[in-house]
């Protein structure tokens, strides 16, 4: 009786089985149907299906990713061919999967992710010749970008180092013409010190100058002319001394008339 039961539980699960098989086919088959026909909608909803009966079924999961891709929502296929490389078995498969998220990669322009995604590809099918000839667009179209990138790399050095030596030359331009105002303050300043200096000799020179009346009495005072002639009061002096001689004179005349000796060897004048 348990071998019976044992011949009959395997039939019953090989039965089971092949159910769970033919309507996940039926649901890819579906699928394939609608998406041929652009209805990717319902072929989505038919794949999803499918993985809801037999769930990380890499088929209905690359399937889904086509779908996904073709509405361009490329960050959902990408996800689904990842993991249809990551479950499969089948080389041929991963290559398919590694190949259109190269090609999403191109999509995108991230041109490194999808050399690596192609190469990935001619890994598991090196046979390939599309995969082949993306593989070398795609380190093509690398090389460019990094080629234009090191260009604007150089190019942004450049106007740095030209608007660096700009800022250079106007600071200089700047502190030259600093230096050229302090230059012609500096000479201001020294010609109103040398003004000053002149002013205050003249005036010093005025001061110490006597007026042009005075110079002419000194002038005339000095004169040889003026040295041979008496003033007033000198002519005064003199004529009062003559008159004092004369009267002393005249006091010893009347004095020698009174005694009547005379005074032997003295003279009276």
């Amino acid at each position: 009786m348990l071998r019976n039961y044992s011949f009959l539980f395997i039939v019953l699960f090989s039965f089971h089985a092949f159910s769970q098989d033919k309507e996940l086919n039926n649901h890819v088959y579906n699928g394939n149907e609608l998406a041929s026909k652009k209805v990717f909608d319902e072929a989505e909803m038919s794949y999803r299906k499918a993985l809801s009966t037999t769930p990380g079924n890499s088929k209905a999961l690359y399937n889904l990713g086509n779908t996904h891709y073709n509405e361009k929502d490329f960050d959902e296929a990408t996800q689904r061919y990842f993991q249809t490389q990551k479950i499969s078995d089948d080389k041929f498969q991963k290559h398919k999967a590694f190949h259109n998220m190269g090609n999403i990669f191109m999509q995108q322009k991230e041109y490194a992710k999808a050399v690596e995604a192609y190469k990935n590809g001619l890994r598991n099918n090196s046979a390939d010749d599309q995969t082949r000839y993306n593989y070398a667009l795609a380190k093509e179209l690398l090389e460019n970008e990094k080629q234009s990138q090191k260009d604007k790399d150089n190019q942004k050095d450049k106007k740095e180092k030209e608007d660096q030596k700009q800022d250079n030359k106007e600071n200089k331009d700047e502190k030259e013409d600093g230096d050229s105002e302090n230059q012609e303050k500096d000479k201001k300043d020294d010609d109103k010190s040398k003004k000053d200096g002149d002013e205050d000799k003249k005036k010093n020179k005025k001061k110490n100058q006597k007026p042009k009346k005075n110079q002419e009495d000194d002038l005339k005072k000095d004169s040889p002319k003026q040295k041979g002639r008496l003033s007033n009061q000198q002519m005064k002096s003199l004529l009062e001394a003559m008159n004092n001689q004369e009267k002393k004179v005249q006091d010893k005349v009347n004095a020698k008339k009174i005694k009547g000796v005379p005074i032997r060897g003295k003279k009276d004048w």
